[in-house]
């Protein structure tokens, strides 16, 4: 997607209030991808994307402006959290696993597409497998009716979903169950697979749940896997964002013993895969040198120059976002597509309750979030779900459907 950063910035306003900075930063290292996409071969292998530290109090977006970002272009796009990683020699996460899930994420995405591409076809030959199962019971109700005439009515009546309740009785994919061998888990029908043919089994389902297992089936037949594979690294490689939670966490002088004996091991163990690095995964063997990496923390404790200098210099883009205000406050109340008063309001419509707000209280409630923030732990916007919460439970608990529609402001 040729977005300018103007345009990306834009897109992101309807989600997000404020944080001008942290969003031109991330809307010129997206746009930069897609300069970089436009030159030649040479020149594109080596410009790698400038990686970006976000500093900021929780809840003030900087997960949600990543987040929007990757879902924006359709992305593959992960979260983690540093602290989650140790160093290797100690019992935890490698850090080498964020690449692999970010290629698990877009294998998903891409079968996504490809299912979507052959749905048309897969769902022809789910219904046509249906009326086999269905045609020879309704050809012994009706023995003198002409073939093709019963073939075409069942067929409708399969694809209008009339027949979606009935029960037939249809062979499935017998997955082998997961056995457990120490902390692992093998699936030995993924292991056994391309060297014995899948087992199947009847079962007996509705038609509308035949429909489902049958298409997941019949779209698989038509996807060529390895191609599914290739594009999935390939997309991961040039368009894979990952997002580093916490990364305040591990900075800071090792201790010699206690939980923080592995901060600056996990630092180096991230270094390479920042750098550039090959990671094998179940997929295939992905290079990690253009995957875009947005570190984030709090930095209340430690700061960015206690990072390792290896690592902040692999971070050259630096950006600072501000804590919320009453006018944030108030504007996230309000202008987001997906505001958390229109979430209630609409939540509480299928309890025939019709929940509106006074601008009289939505700046009260976030005059209560600034100031609550202020004198308490500094949470962002997640103050607005505390305070929502206990403004709405007597509303939400008593609300059941049993009433017309009634009016609550």
């Amino acid at each position: 997607m040729d977005l300018s950063p103007k345009q990306i910035v834009s897109e992101l306003d309807k989600y997000i209030i404020g944080q001008a900075k942290g969003k031109r930063a991330v809307a010129v290292a997206l746009r930069n991808r897609y300069r970089r996409s436009k030159l030649p071969k040479e020149m594109r292998d080596e410009i790698t994307p400038k990686n970006i530290i976000m500093k900021g109090s929780t809840g003030v977006g900087k997960t949600e402006i990543a987040r929007r970002l990757a879902k924006l272009v359709k992305a593959p796009f992960v979260k983690v959290e540093a602290t989650k990683f140790t160093e290797v020699g100690y019992v935890g996460r490698d850090c080498e696993s964020m690449i692999r899930d970010l290629v698990d994420v877009s294998v998903r995405l891409v079968k996504e597409e490809k299912m979507n591409e052959v749905s048309i076809k897969a769902k022809e030959q789910v219904n046509n497998k249906i009326l086999d199962v269905i045609y020879p019971i309704r050809k012994q109700e009706n023995p003198d009716m002409d073939v093709d005439k019963l073939r075409n009515q069942i067929l409708e009546e399969i694809e209008s979903g009339k027949l979606d309740n009935d029960i037939i009785e249809i062979p499935v994919v017998d997955n082998a169950k997961p056995i457990g061998v120490m902390a692992a888990e093998l699936d030995l029908g993924n292991m056994l697979g391309s060297i014995f043919p899948q087992q199947k089994k009847r079962k007996k389902v509705t038609v509308e749940k035949a429909k489902e297992l049958l298409l997941a089936e019949e779209s698989d037949k038509l996807i060529d896997t390895d191609s599914l594979n290739a594009e999935a690294i390939r997309r991961a490689e040039q368009e894979g964002i990952i997002f580093i939670d916490e990364i305040d966490k591990i900075a800071g002088k090792n201790s010699s013993k206690g939980p923080d004996v592995s901060r600056e091991g996990v630092q180096r163990d991230i270094l390479p895969l920042v750098e550039g690095c090959n990671v094998t995964t179940k997929y295939g063997v992905i290079k990690t040198d253009y995957i875009l990496f947005i570190a984030a923390g709090a930095f209340h404790i430690s700061k960015i120059e206690d990072l390792i200098p290896e690592f902040q210099g692999r971070f050259p883009i630096r950006v600072e976002l501000n804590s919320l205000t009453k006018e944030d406050f108030f504007k996230i109340l309000t202008q987001p597509k997906n505001a958390l008063t229109k979430q209630y309001a609409q939540m509480l419509s299928v309890d025939n309750i019709n929940l509106s707000f006074t601008n009289d209280a939505l700046e009260e409630i976030a005059y209560i979030a600034e100031r609550e923030n202020e004198n308490d732990e500094n949470i962002g916007a997640r103050r607005l779900h505390t305070i929502l919460e206990l403004l709405l439970e007597d509303i939400s608990f008593n609300a059941d459907g049993s009433h017309p529609m009634l009016d609550v402001v």
